[in-house]
């Protein structure tokens, strides 16, 4: 069957066979709209001509009835013996009586029609009467044809003929747009279309959007069924789309070790393209792009970002979906709520794997370090950096009727903002946990600093080793004033145990030895020599 020989072809044949349909369609549906305006042409002449009949029949009306007042008035000066020349001067006649007199003057006792004049206007022989008149029509092209009166139609029904030609057309655009979509459900029965990739998908809805809008400006109406076509083939793409590009973050994750990526040419160049809240994915890497070493860091506004490789390959896909809006304008509401899903979806399963240990298990991680919550929070971070982006894009393809829509991303913002502090309290938590550990033990005495102390800054060194080039100077700092108020509750908690005060005696001494060096090591990390410890808070106040 023809059906079965048209599923044997690829995309491309199948593509081209599609677009010579339409194009003859368009052909098919120009030929009749020239026919019909032709038609309708004929029928306005028609009309046209009818009413100028009217005209001239009252003009001949409103004449005969003056022709009929000058008789009366010839009449009543020829009953009192006057002459007509006596009552109008020479050249003072009116043209009507005038006329009257000159075939009176001429014939005054001619019949009205005689024999020979059949053929004038004003002359009606017996056959004008009768009920089946025959009367000559001239057409545009001057061929006269016999029309009787009983095939005339009436100017009512000249004007609904005029009205209704439209709808000829408009039944031949719906006949186009129903075997266009009796060949379109043809090829999809195998699921053929929803196996296509974006770019051939957005290819055909270019190709069907073209024709539906080259028919609904030829015929000046919308012909739904191939619309609601492409749409229902355009939802099973956007299901298919997401589900593959889901399951692709899964695997993505999955096999992620949460170690920092080196970043290639092409990465930077995405991200380059996004300027000015426009999302345009860039053309295919060159040979130029390809000879670009690897950057250790994403650089974003001016912005250094740490990541993994799998946000890297996240940024794409999300610009993808973005893409894919631009090109489909009609999958904008579904793309939406499927790039929102991703979007959480990346968000939990990241937290299970870093905060939630669930690596250990699934790529076989010995433990989740410092190092890899550090990674994962700017990670997070990158991705909040494009929801207002992301955001912006989507508004301004949907109507104002959806913008309720768009909430979907303060949602996700507040989520990930909570996820980030979530992280920064796993960190301090970790040293919060070791300076329970180190200083429950700690005791004053000789010789300082305390090996406590040194433990204590030596693993302050280590935390700030493992973030200090994932996070901002501003982040690390404000992690780094959380510890130390950790470090001092603790602190202050074993000195109040340990009856040490703040009397200026030998065990004061030693402690403030000891939180001297304790400040110094701090304070001689990089970025951490401004801030202000206020060490003086591990004392109890007295009252």
């Amino acid at each position: 069957r023809l059906a079965d020989q048209m599923r044997m072809m690829n995309f491309p044949q199948w593509f081209d066979l599609l677009k010579n349909i339409f194009s003859k369609f368009t052909i098919f549906l120009k030929r009749i709209k020239a026919t019909l305006n032709t038609i309708r042409s004929v029928v306005f002449l028609v009309l046209d001509k009818n009413q100028k009949n009217r005209d001239l029949e009252e003009t001949l009306q409103k004449n005969s009835a003056k022709e009929s007042t000058v008789d009366t008035e010839v009449a009543y000066l020829t009953h009192e013996g006057m002459f007509i020349s006596d009552a109008f001067g020479e050249g003072e006649l009116p043209p009507a009586a005038a006329d009257t007199t000159s075939q009176r003057n001429t014939s005054p006792n001619s019949e009205p029609c005689s024999s020979d004049s059949v053929s004038e206007p004003e002359c009606t022989t017996d056959s004008s009467s009768s009920k089946e008149q025959t009367s000559f029509s001239v057409t545009p092209g001057g061929v006269e044809m016999m029309i009787s009166d009983d095939m005339k139609l009436t100017d009512l029904e000249l004007v609904r003929l005029a009205n209704n030609i439209q709808e000829l057309l408009y039944n031949a655009s719906d006949i186009c747009h129903d075997r266009s979509v009796k060949f379109l459900m043809a090829r999809a029965k195998d699921g053929f279309l929803e196996k296509l990739n974006s770019n051939e998908f957005v290819t055909l809805s270019r190709l069907m959007e073209g024709f539906i809008l080259d028919t609904e400006q030829i015929c000046g109406r919308k012909s739904m069924s191939l619309r609601g076509a492409l749409q229902s083939q355009a939802n099973r793409f956007v299901n298919r789309f997401h589900e593959e590009k889901k399951t692709k973050l899964s695997l993505l994750l999955d096999n992620e070790r949460w170690k920092q990526a080196e970043v290639p040419a092409e990465f930077q160049d995405l991200v380059d393209s996004v300027s000015d809240g426009r999302i345009s994915l860039p053309e295919k890497k060159t040979a130029a792009t390809e000879e670009r070493k690897p950057a250790e860091f994403l650089i974003v506004e001016g912005q250094k970002y740490a990541t993994v490789g799998t946000v890297l390959l996240l940024i794409r896909i999300i610009l993808e979906y973005c893409q894919c809006v631009d090109n489909i304008p009609s999958i904008t509401t579904d793309m939406l709520t499927r790039l929102s899903d991703l979007l959480k979806y990346f968000n939990s399963r990241s937290c299970q794997l870093v905060l939630g240990a669930g690596a250990l298990q699934v790529v076989g991680l010995k433990t989740i370090t410092t190092k890899n919550l550090a990674l994962s929070s700017r990670c997070l971070q990158l991705i909040v950096h494009y929801i207002p982006i992301i955001r912006a894009h989507f508004e301004a393809r949907l109507q104002p009727k959806q913008f309720s829509m768009l909430r979907h991303f303060d949602h996700i913002t507040k989520d990930y903002h909570d996820h980030i502090a979530e992280i920064s309290a796993k960190l301090v938590a970790i040293m919060d946990s070791l300076f329970d550990k180190l200083l429950s033990k700690y005791e004053v005495k000789a010789p300082v600093p305390s090996a406590c102390f040194r433990n204590i800054c030596k693993q302050m060194a280590k935390m700030h080793e493992a973030i200090y080039d994932l996070l901002p100077e501003e982040q690390t700092q404000m992690l780094f004033l959380r510890i130390n108020a950790s470090y001092k509750l603790h602190l202050k908690r074993q000195l109040a145990h340990l009856n040490v005060v703040n009397d200026g005696g030998p065990l004061n001494g030693l402690v403030t030895s000891d939180v001297a060096f304790y400040t110094g090591n701090l304070q001689a990390l990089k970025g951490l020599n401004n801030l202000d410890l206020n060490m003086a808070e591990i004392w109890e106040q007295k009252r």
